[in-house]
């Protein structure tokens, strides 16, 4: 449970307000914006943009929810909030030096993930990499890379032999992991 300690974060010293939302943060638009464009008025800002948004295709009223987030007085209002998708798609909106960064690294990620398509074999080079900046052990991330493989490799045979239900998936995952058990204090028993 996500708790009112991290209902604000801070953007260059700019308080930005969330809550915890349908098991996901959504973000005060207002806040973002006036962060990364210094407005005097961010209200009316986000007003102007929401209008040349949707003149441009782009529905504001189908990503963006509104929430009760604290306001200046203390009291709770409604508010226009975005997930974190919603948030990064408006950023790039936002005709600002201080949203250039966040656009260049929202071109570069999807540079990568069209790469990722064409050559499979960069993703489980990327995540192998990120794990290590992560500081994970090496022979931890060979496990978990050995892992997602056989685990997609046998999602696929349960779909080619038409495992459709969730139900089915969670008993033939129990099953899977039952079977793990097994094994590891089989061989826990062999050492003793």
């Amino acid at each position: 449970m996500k708790t009112k300690e991290n209902s604000i974060v801070l953007f260059q010293s700019k308080k930005i307000r969330r809550v915890w939302n349908n098991d996901e943060w959504y973000f005060s638009v207002i806040d973002v914006v006036g962060a990364l464009t210094d407005s005097s008025i961010p209200k009316r800002y986000w007003s102007d943009m929401r209008v040349k948004l949707n003149q441009e295709g782009f529905e504001a009223y189908d990503i963006i929810v509104r929430l009760k987030l604290q306001a200046d007085d203390g009291k709770l209002r409604e508010t226009d909030c975005a997930n974190t998708e919603s948030m990064l798609r408006i950023i790039q909106s936002v005709p600002s030096k201080k949203a250039e960064p966040f656009k260049r690294w929202l071109a570069e990620v999807g540079y990568e993930g069209i790469q990722e398509i064409e050559n499979p074999e960069l993703a489980q080079d990327r995540a192998k990499e990120y794990y290590e900046l992560k500081g994970y052990p090496k022979e931890w991330i060979e496990k978990r890379l050995r892992g997602i493989a056989i685990r997609q490799e046998l999602t696929d045979e349960w779909k080619q032999r038409l495992v459709e239900e969730k139900k089915e998936y969670a008993i033939l995952t129990n099953e899977t992991l039952k079977n793990q058990r097994f094994l590891v204090c089989h061989k826990i028993e062999a050492i003793l």
